[in-house]
This record gives structure tokens, C-alpha cells and sequence, in this order.
């Protein structure tokens, strides 16, 4: 855009664009249209709608209680537990020795820790309940009992 002060005489040299653009779209569009389609193509699986279940959804089990005491002593639903038979006990909750119970099926872990316990003892515990496989856990805060 160019802008002069001077007076409107004297010819103007500036070339007129449009006419180019429209051929440019024009070769664009045919360009596209004759383009040849890719040869192979991919085969994709979607997925298929299964029927609605009838079944009502199972209650989950009831949470297993935790409770680590500041002289380290472990508590598993209130009774005094060895830490070197609690992966035993996680693993008979998870049924790990038979079969592996779905997420969904496997009982929470509600882990209440003093806070004067040592985290050495918590460490240990988490540890045998991941090799007990065991999905959920939970950490219960003491101020909301």
C-alpha cells in the first residue's frame, strides 16, 4: 500500500495480483483432486459393543486395619502381628498363592502410623504388601478419628 502526498497525476505502475491467485488456487485444487490415494491401507479393529450386564456390581470387601505403634509393635485388625509373617498374611488376603484377585475384588489397606514410629518398620510393611501384591492402600489420618 503505498500512499503518495502529492497530487493524483501520472500513471500508475503497480501490478494487479488477483488474477495470478485465482489461477494459483485453481492449479492447487486440481492438483488435489488428481492426487493419487496411498495404496496400502491400514486395517483397524474397532471395538465392539458388548451387551449390557444385568449383574449387580459386587460390595467390596471390608478394609484390613494396619496399625503401627511407636515401640514398632505391628497391629493387623487389632491383633499383634511378627513383621516376618505379615507377607504370609497379605498374601492369604490377596490369595496370591491360588489366584490373584482383580483390583476390584482386593480388600483396602488402611495403614494408621504413630508418628513417634520408626519409618524403618512402615518401609518394611509397604514393602511385603507390594510383594503380597496388594493394590490399595491407604494411609488413615490420626486427627480424623
Amino acid at each position: 500500500m503505498a500512499f503518495s502526498a502529492g497530487g493524483g497525476s501520472g500513471p500508475k505502475s503497480d501490478m494487479n495480483v488477483v488474477p495470478l491467485i485465482d489461477i494459483l488456487l485453481v492449479l492447487l485444487i486440481i492438483f488435489m483432486v488428481t492426487a493419487p490415494t496411498p495404496a496400502s491401507l491400514i486395517n483397524v479393529t474397532l471395538p465392539q459393543r458388548s451387551p449390557p450386564q444385568n449383574t449387580p456390581p459386587k460390595e467390596p470387601p471390608p478394609p484390613v486395619s494396619l496399625k503401627i505403634t511407636s515401640s514398632g509393635e505391628i497391629l493387623l485388625n487389632n491383633t499383634p502381628t511378627p513383621l516376618d509373617t505379615l507377607e504370609f498374611q497379605f498374601e492369604d488376603i490377596t490369595q496370591v498363592r491360588t489366584v490373584v484377585l482383580p483390583v476390584e475384588e482386593q480388600p483396602k489397606l488402611e495403614i494408621e502410623v504413630d508418628p513417634a514410629a520408626e519409618y524403618e518398620v512402615l518401609a518394611k510393611v509397604l514393602a511385603r504388601a507390594k510383594n503380597a501384591q496388594m493394590e490399595k492402600i491407604s494411609f488413615v489420618d490420626q486427627a480424623v478419628q
